[in-house]
């Protein structure tokens, strides 16, 4: 029974679960505003002197993708005191002082204030935990082992939306102080990444890292020369204005770009964002609250999924299908409120397709976008370009957050709800249409395999290198 605990798997997963749990933290954030936005807007519920306002609201909700925007200052740190530290100093401290912020808020500024310094805190979450779990896992488990972050964060939002519309205000955030706190303790104990630890010339203590990950010194020092060639080609410490003059790089970062800015142009967080007032809007008998939770409940099985079958099916197949899944959901929402137009008469089976569209929606995207696409850009960058990549990328996706929540009330406002829905459903289509015919699969390959996909060429003696390191 206790042979489990000496697996190098297990020991992966295990690893790889502790930073995790900082992204429980995030996805609470992400779902803080369902329930929170309606007791805020509420007379009986309020915490400030006066309701929200509905464009008090708005910047509620999007300005943590504005403050998001300087989660690029990591890319100096992640090379220099580790994937570790700057997780803990850049983002689980930080997140604990912002919670308190939330508990004592009782003007609007205050409650600005927080949810900038949540936009900020989260996004680094996303750069260093995607970036250190692909360090640490082995090629054959890279994919479901980089799942486990949609997997802790749907736990996050499930907990937020379980228990938000429930709970006073104060009540709500006094719990999410306290799980922050309890997430982030395990971090303190983790390793440093061993490609880091390679980076800044402690091979010994990487190759012990290494050892502890996979079971014997014999697939360390296989796994050394990989990095060998990566930092002798590129350099230990790699100019990072260099890299916008490599072609590959570049390469990369265009597949990053479409896929960043179009997983938000799809619609999803614009709607998940809004969620209980969306549910509100449909004017079905069934209730927000109890939507909220079954919306919950599938994400967090659509991420669960996906990390028992993308190290099968590939990155690829499954992101093309889910997102054309995610059109069918968004065609639906987009035929309901285009009838609802016409009737006011909410009955039968018009009753559900609202939160049967959300259901596929959300589980589309939970199963593909949502899990893979961390994955996918953490594997398309390779040794020292990973932490601009990743920073990069982190850019692309809250300016493009920010426009969607920003001005997705907006839009509905002036185009209508069926349009707006039916557009996100056009754009599911063509980001579906991109992945499958200009991203390279990653299932099963090396960083060093990956690259050459892209373009790359190697020519350096791999052994003379690592020995000439060591």
């Amino acid at each position: 029974m206790f042979e489990i605990f000496k697996s190098p798997v297990f020991r992966q997963y295990a690893v790889v679960v502790m930073v995790n749990l900082s992204t429980i933290g995030f996805g609470m954030g992400i779902a803080w505003g369902s329930p929170v936005l309606v007791k805020l807007t509420n007379e009986t519920q309020t915490v400030l002197p006066e309701p929200l306002t509905d464009e008090e609201g708005s910047w509620i909700i999007s300005v943590g993708s504005l403050t998001a925007l300087l989660a690029f200052s990591v890319v100096f740190f992640v090379d220099v005191i580790g994937r570790k530290y700057t997780l803990l100093l850049f983002a689980c401290f930080p997140k604990i002082i912002l919670c308190l912020l939330y508990i004592f808020a009782n003007k609007f500024w205050l409650l600005l204030m927080g949810r900038a310094l949540s936009g900020m805190v989260d996004s680094i979450v996303l750069i260093i935990v995607p970036m250190y779990a692909s360090e640490v896992a082995s090629v054959e488990i890279r994919g479901s082992l980089g799942t486990i972050l949609q997997i802790f964060s749907s736990i996050g939002i499930l907990i937020m939306l379980s228990f938000g519309p429930f709970l006073s205000y104060l009540s709500l955030n006094v719990m999410y102080t306290c799980i922050t706190i309890a997430a982030t303790i395990p971090i303190l104990f983790l390793p440093q990444s061993p490609y880091f630890l390679y980076s800044r010339g402690r091979t010994a203590e990487s190759t012990k890292v290494l050892t502890f990950l996979r079971g014997s010194e014999e697939l360390a020092i296989e796994e050394l020369k990989d990095y060998s060639t990566t930092t002798d080609d590129q350099g230990d410490t790699v100019n990072k204005l260099k890299l916008f003059k490599d072609r590959i790089f570049l390469k990369a970062l265009g597949i990053v770009f479409v896929i960043a800015a179009g997983n938000n142009f799809i619609g999803y967080n614009a709607v998940t964002f809004y969620l209980q007032t969306v549910l509100q809007s449909t004017g079905t008998s069934i209730s927000p609250e109890v939507s909220s939770v079954v919306i919950g409940c599938i994400q967090l099985t659509a991420s669960i999924c996906t990390a028992l079958i993308t190290d099968r099916f590939g990155r690829k197949p499954i992101l093309s299908v889910t997102l054309i899944g995610m059109a069918f959901g968004m065609v639906g929402l987009g035929i309901f409120f285009k009838l609802k137009e016409n009737s006011d008469d909410i009955t039968g089976f018009l009753n559900v397709v609202p939160l049967a569209s959300f259901i596929i929606i959300v589980f589309a995207f939970s199963a593909g976008p949502g899990s893979l696409s961390w994955i996918l850009v953490a594997e398309l960058f390779d040794g020292p370009a990973r932490g601009v990549g990743a920073t990069i990328n982190i850019f692309i996706a809250t300016a493009t957050v920010f426009i969607t929540t920003k001005y997705f009330p907006a839009l509905i406002a002036a185009i209508g709800p069926a349009l707006t829905y039916w557009i996100f459903s056009i754009n599911c289509v063509l980001l579906s249409l991109f992945i499958l015919y200009f991203v390279p699969e990653t299932k099963g390959k090396s960083f060093k395999e990956i690259q050459i996909a892209l373009g790359a060429r190697y020519v350096n003696d791999m052994n003379a290198n690592l020995q000439q390191k060591q």
